[in-house]
């Protein structure tokens, strides 16, 4: 029987996060990843080509915005310049006919950006603004995490939404591509969270709504050598071990995995929302409101990631990444030979393009093979070049696994601190008690959960950095 102070149940960002925090205290660590790789949702993992030529697969396009403190103090660990991060100038997004919407060069404090993206969008004139709900528009500068979730958590984004009344060119462009980066569908996703993602990377965000891109896979650039770092200091990090059920009482945790348990003083839930309803359900001495909470947890709809590796490279002036919307279930097109010097070099080696495609928020109905037509269509429709091209190999995934936000739910939603003192929980599904998503909530959480088992063994907690808070007229 194995034993740690604190075990750590996932390997992704959250879990990782947390085990950075206490390791750099001196608490002894054990870490527990099913996969062979580390990262979670943003992990990378060993594939081929066709040619036998290793690379590094990934599950789709992440963006690494300027306000995620936290993660990129994570990043720092191992790469103190944060060399491994290249900036993105623009952030374009693509609709039907040749529509495009641009977010370079906004201002960054409000209301100086909100001004000046109405002023130059072409969807959105003087005549529209006056039918625009001025109660609702209002929300989105007077986000409190308070208030608006009082407010608006019972309500759909989909009904917030229209009860706007913008034009409908203009709520595609600005609003429909925004509500999906979340992968919840608007009619099943609540109007706060929708809000709280409104403030935290656009309204309330110092940094401008730009962000930068990995040089490298993130398992090269990252997650390997926080591996490293963390074994070096005394970290105990197990693959393959998949957590079945935890054992708590007062002051001890006892985590089965198969075959073995172990045995610590606490324990960091840092897993993906089936794992962790999973691990629950066969779980004993958790507090009942913690049982309840997440029994409250559930995944939205499928995400798709279709990575065409293909003849030819889309025309030179193609953004590394764009948006899209009414391009059927398109959401976004990444030409990864300008992100990941990995792909360049097979691009300039083949003389090809390696082009991803993704689809946010799936209906849960749709055949996957009808959605990769349709990724594929979409492309077509946003890149006409494209049409031409030859596809030489591709790699597709298709997961349901990301947190669902649904109306009503933020109530019952578990924090990272809960009522026994042996657990606590990181992820991004969590709620948090300021805006905050994706990668940014899991890093942010991690190291909440930590700073609580760090003040509980009397030692010193680690500094959280935050975007403004509340909205400027909350």
């Amino acid at each position: 029987m194995e034993t740690s102070d604190v075990i750590v149940c996932g390997g992704g960002i959250a879990g990782l996060a947390a085990a950075t925090m206490l390791a750099e205290r001196g608490v002894r660590v054990t870490v527990l990843e099913k996969e062979t790789f580390l990262g979670g949702r943003a992990g990378s993992f060993a594939d081929r080509h066709a040619d036998g030529t290793p690379f590094e697969m990934e599950r789709g396009f992440h963006a690494f915005f300027r306000q995620y403190y936290n993660l990129r103090a994570l990043i720092a660990r191992v790469d103190p310049e944060l060399a491994c991060l290249a900036p993105l100038h623009d952030y374009p997004l693509l609709g039907p006919n040749g529509a495009s919407e641009s977010f370079a060069g906004l201002p960054k404090r409000t209301p100086l950006n909100l001004m000046e993206l109405v002023r130059r969008t072409p969807t959105l004139g003087v005549r529209d603004l006056l039918g625009v709900d001025v109660t609702r528009a209002l929300a989105m500068i007077r986000f409190d995490p308070i208030e608006t979730y009082a407010r608006w958590d019972d309500v759909t984004a989909r009904s917030y939404l229209d009860g706007l009344r913008f034009p409908d060119a203009a709520r595609h462009m600005l609003f429909d591509v925004f509500a999906h980066s979340f992968f919840n569908p608007e009619e099943d996703y609540s109007a706060a969270e929708l809000l709280a993602m409104f403030h935290f990377y656009f309204l309330g965000n110092p940094e401008g709504l730009v962000f930068d891109v990995m040089r490298r896979p993130f398992g090269v650039a990252l997650f390997e050598p926080l591996a490293k770092y963390l074994e070096a200091r005394g970290v105990t990090i197990r693959r393959g071990a998949s957590v079945r059920a935890i054992e708590r009482e007062p002051g001890r945790v006892r985590v089965h995995v198969e075959g073995e348990t172990i045995d610590g003083k606490a324990v960091v839930l840092a897993l993906a929302v089936p794992a962790l309803k999973d691990v629950a359900s066969r779980s004993t001495g958790l507090p009942s409101s913690l049982v309840d909470g997440i029994a409250s947890l559930d995944v939205t709809w499928p995400f798709s990631v279709l990575r065409l590796f293909v003849d030819r490279a889309p025309r030179a002036d193609r953004a590394p990444f764009a948006g899209t919307t009414g391009l059927g279930i398109l959401d976004n097109i990444s030409i990864f030979e300008k992100l990941e010097d990995e792909s360049a070099a097979w691009a300039t080696r083949t003389g090809g393009s390696i082009v991803e495609l993704h689809a946010y928020a799936v209906p849960p109905a749709m055949p996957e093979p009808d959605v990769r037509a349709a990724l594929i269509e979409g492309l077509h429709a946003a890149y006409p070049e494209m049409r031409e091209a030859k596809i030489t190999g591709e790699r597709w995934l298709h997961r349901r696994d990301c947190p669902a936000f649904r109306p009503g739910s933020h109530a019952l939603r578990p924090r990272p601190v809960t009522e026994a003192a042996e657990i606590v929980l990181a992820g991004d599904f969590v709620k948090m008690p300021f805006a905050t998503a994706l990668m940014e909530r899991a890093a942010t959480s991690g190291m909440m959960a930590a700073n609580a088992l760090l003040r509980d063994r009397g030692l010193r907690p680690h500094d959280i950095r935050v975007p403004t808070k509340r909205g400027m007229l909350a």
